[in-house]
């Protein structure tokens, strides 16, 4: 029994502990947006540890202006870092669109591909002579890229 209640505290204690984590939000060097709960230089905060208004069941919620406005502050804050998410979405998304096009547009051009290297193989290693895909390979990478690129961008995207 009290072995349960130390247990059920702990899981408690690390549920609370989480609940009020900093998120800070950084863009790396490839323009991509991280999130994470430390600190990074150049890292914003987006979300920070403030006290949560009482629950609704106290009564005590609209007692103060000072309470609602902290509230109301709270609610701007998510809503500004759920827009800054899709917002960085959206141009990852296009970023992936953009290099998928490209890879298919040089898939195109190539009139020959030289055949992957083996896992753990370096370029360096291979043998003086390259290995070149066949023509139906080359059709079937092609292919593979093409589906790439519709998937990226989607399909009407794709073909424009």
């Amino acid at each position: 029994m009290l072995r349960s209640i130390a247990i059920g505290t702990l899981i408690l204690a690390g549920a609370a502990a989480t609940a009020f984590a900093d998120v800070y939000r950084w863009v790396d060097e490839h323009g991509v947006p991280h999130y994470t709960d430390q600190w990074v230089p150049g890292a914003q905060v987006i979300k920070s540890t403030r006290a949560h208004p009482p629950d609704s069941d106290s009564g005590d919620r609209n007692s103060s202006p000072q309470a609602g406005a902290e509230h109301a502050s709270q609610l701007i804050a998510q809503e500004d870092a759920a827009r800054a998410v899709k917002a960085d979405q959206a141009k990852l998304r296009e970023q992936q669109c953009k290099d998928a096009k490209d890879r298919y547009e040089k898939a195109l051009i190539a009139k020959r591909f030289y055949k992957p290297t083996k896992p753990g193989e370096k370029d360096e290693d291979r043998s003086a002579e390259r290995e070149y895909l066949s023509d139906q390979e080359a059709d079937a990478y092609r292919i593979q890229v093409r589906s790439e690129m519709e998937q990226a961008c989607g399909k009407q995207a794709a073909t424009e």
